[in-house]
């Protein structure tokens, strides 16, 4: 039992043994419960709630850009680092850039037809497949080339042509981001859109 329930308890119960007859002890009684609960109050009621713990920054916010970059700013340093993560091999700052739920696919050259698509679903999939199939291949450059953007509200629809090592996409690459908290995060990426 909390120490201040058992001194107001202890205060009460004074009171209830005076004698009734006993007025100025009953009424100083009757005083000391007052101030005992209104100390109570102070003490416990001024507490200062706990604050939610902080979460890291994620997406365009994990990438210290200036508080003036515009959208399409954040969402090109977005795109930009995610390429050069994955030359650095950084796996923890680029997981940061992707949204909970998000997904790779693999078109496999066939846009027209969905039901040959491989996908990666959520950050454990794609954290999977950056260090079991891409950074095996030790790529020398990854970063997206002639981005063309689409910025509607929240959401920003991006193609891309995208060169890993001699592999090159033109137009290939189906980026999109959301806009969470302020910080452009990757919600979806498709790739490999460009027809044989």
């Amino acid at each position: 039992m909390p120490y201040y329930l058992k001194v107001t308890g202890a205060v009460i119960g004074l009171y209830r043994q005076a004698p009734e007859s006993n007025t100025f002890y009953r009424s100083n009684g009757l005083l000391s419960v007052l101030l005992v609960s209104i100390c109570i109050l102070f003490t416990t009621g001024c507490v200062a709630p706990t604050a939610p713990p902080m979460l890291p920054p994620k997406g365009s916010c994990s990438l210290a850009l200036p508080a003036t970059a515009t959208n399409e700013e954040a969402i090109r340093a977005v795109l930009s680092a995610e390429g050069d993560l994955v030359v650095a091999q950084n796996i923890d700052a680029l997981m940061k850039l992707w949204e909970a739920g998000a997904k790779i696919t693999d078109a496999k050259n066939t846009p027209e037809e969905p039901q040959d698509d491989q996908a990666w679903l959520d950050k454990d999939a794609i954290r999977h497949r950056y260090v079991r199939t891409v950074f095996p291949g030790a790529p020398a450059q990854a970063t997206p080339k002639d981005l063309h953007l689409q910025i509607i509200d929240n959401r920003a629809i991006v193609a891309a042509t995208t060169q890993i090592g001699s592999e090159i996409s033109p137009a290939g690459d189906r980026w999109i981001l959301v806009k969470e908290q302020n910080c452009w995060v990757i919600q979806s990426l498709t790739y490999n859109l460009e027809a044989k």
